[in-house]
């Protein structure tokens, strides 16, 4: 097998930097509920083949302060972890935020868990829970894909500790300097960025901060809820809108972003839309997107999209210069320092921005680890949180996520204010008012 170049990708370090500079980083959640009796042969192959695609990887980092990591193999980083007592259905969100709190790390392992939890009425709940750093939606769309049909791509990356450290050294010394006038480049257009976005890159003014609420130090869970809504009836009420199913379901973001209260100054909200650049077959990294920003009206989308429809088309218009801005900095990435990525962290998350993540239509094996088709499914963002990190962030709104798969579109979300106070119920009856302002309705649990 011939080995391919091990270094990972600058934006797969950006994100690995921002990880250990915080002390935590977002996971992607899968999550599966069978009714009927779970193949548990076919869901140890599911489990074998993810170890030998996207996921069965680390990352070993480069001895030198400012040196370029590198991809390792890890291709079955543990068991399948099986609940040892059924619980009732009713109890699967708690199980599943459990999950999805527990450690996942993208260099110290496991970078991947998958688990089962039998459910009292028949059937169970599976779940898989990913690094973001090691794969971001698409590519574990890809991953999961490619594992429930039986498809590996066993990556010829080396194994851990292959090289000795006067070895490492050496190669990633040489490695540097060869990046020096990338660097140097990088590093005109760094300035010209932040030229040309000096307002956007000053700190948003915070709200007062309110009186502490019990230990800053405390694990908090962000209430997630999931809605699911026939397909046939999503595109019919787009359509009457005069949009599409894509810009509905921005429109139901920003006026989810109104009815939360997380909006901009002059009552818009903000969305960032990702846009993938993964190539088929042989994209390897991490994560492999840019992304555009537009501002929505949220009032304007409850009786016609077609204004999102124009601020989207506007943004990608703008895509390359977008892209720009996003990438050409990214070889600085090695010499940011713990301190300045927090910082940027923190800007980041105070703009009051919202993610509209797509994913549009799926393959139907994504719903089928133990190779027949699950009853339910949803896909989520997560993030080990406390009590301080939120009331730092003044909230959380984790991206929104969409997808359709088996004749049903599903779209979860995950929110708390600054207080951790926000209930489950408290978003899903937000959810509810939401899909009535927009002339729809599903299932929200």
């Amino acid at each position: 097998m011939t080995q391919v170049d091990n270094t990972i990708d600058y934006m797969d370090q950006a994100s690995f930097l921002g990880l250990r500079a915080l002390g935590h980083g977002p996971v992607i959640q899968w999550i599966w509920i069978y009714s009927h009796e779970l193949d548990f042969d076919g869901l140890r192959r599911f489990h074998h083949n993810l170890g030998r695609g996207l996921l069965g990887r680390r990352i070993e980092v480069s001895p030198l302060p400012f040196g370029r990591h590198r991809w390792i193999a890890d291709p079955q980083p543990g068991d399948i972890e099986i609940a040892p007592d059924a619980i009732p259905r009713a109890d699967v969100p708690g199980w599943l935020d459990a999950r999805a709190l527990l450690s996942i790390d993208p260099e110290r392992g496991p970078a991947f868990r998958l688990s089962v939890q039998p459910l009292t009425e028949g059937g169970a709940a599976v779940t898989l829970v990913a690094s973001h750093t090691v794969v971001d939606g698409v590519g574990l769309v890809i991953a999961v894909t490619e594992a429930a049909g039986g498809v590996t791509r066993d990556l010829p990356y080396p194994p851990a500790e292959s090289r000795a450290k006067r070895q490492a050294l050496k190669e990633d010394w040489r490695a540097f300097w060869r990046c020096v006038p990338e660097m140097a480049r990088s590093a005109a257009a760094a300035i010209q960025v932040a030229r040309n976005n000096r307002d956007s890159l000053a700190p948003s003014p915070r709200k007062a901060a309110g009186p502490q609420l019990g230990d800053p130090d405390r694990v908090v869970t962000v209430p997630a809820v999931t809605v699911h809504i026939d397909v046939d009836q999503w595109d019919r009420r787009a359509d009457l809108l005069g949009g599409t199913p894509n810009s509905l379901f921005h429109g139901f973001t920003a006026r989810l972003g109104h009815n939360l209260g997380w909006v901009a100054a002059g009552g818009s909200v903000n969305l960032v839309v990702p846009v993938n650049e993964r190539r088929p077959h042989d994209d390897n990294r991490g994560n492999a997107l840019t992304g555009v920003t537009m501002a929505v009206d949220p009032e304007q989308v409850t009786a016609d999209l077609t204004g999102v429809r124009a601020a989207f088309k506007t943004a990608l218009a703008g895509l390359g210069e977008a892209r720009h801005e996003l990438l050409a900095p990214l070889p600085l990435t090695p010499l940011v320092p713990k301190g300045l990525a927090r910082r940027l962290e923190g800007l980041v998350r105070g703009d009051r921005v919202v993610g509209s993540s797509n994913v549009a239509d799926m393959d139907p094996m994504a719903n089928r680890p133990d190779g027949t088709d699950a009853e339910w499914f949803a896909a989520r963002m997560a993030e080990r949180l406390t009590a301080a990190d939120l009331r730092h962030a003044d909230g959380v709104f984790y991206p929104v996520v969409a997808g359709r798969i088996n004749g049903r579109v599903f779209m979860t979300i995950g929110y708390s204010n600054a207080e951790a106070s926000t209930t489950r119920e408290q978003l899903m009856d937000t959810v509810r008012r939401t899909l009535d302002d927009l002339g729809l309705s599903g299932t929200v649990e």
